[in-house]
């Protein structure tokens, strides 16, 4: 069997070159970090900001709109109801009316 301190005794590095070097390379990983953040935001944030918030008033202008169609539709709605309630007495007063009259000429016969 094989000894496993032995093998992680002997695959650990001695000297530099571990995890983080702080040397010459953190501040130029740094500045290509800030360079491709600020080829990001010029090239992919902003135009997709612009589409989002055009998206956003295109949907908050259609749900207005619709807001008031539904609003005209619930008003238009009411108003033939209203209408219908109003023939339907008219109606029904008409067809008493004629019952009378027939009653009144069957009695005259």
């Amino acid at each position: 069997m094989v000894n496993f301190s032995i093998l992680i005794s002997s695959s650990e590095i001695n000297g530099p070159g571990g995890l983080f070097d702080i040397n010459a390379t953190l501040p130029l990983v740094a500045i290509q970090f800030l360079l491709l953040m600020v080829v990001l935001n010029i090239l992919l944030y902003s135009p997709l900001l612009t589409v989002i918030t055009e998206r956003n008033e295109y949907i908050l202008n259609n749900l207005a709109k619709a807001s008031e169609i539904v609003a005209e539709a619930n008003k238009l709605t009411a108003q033939y109801e209203q209408e219908l309630t109003t023939v339907r007495k008219e109606a029904q007063l008409e067809i008493t009316n004629s019952q009378k009259i027939h009653k009144e000429i069957l009695e005259i016969e």
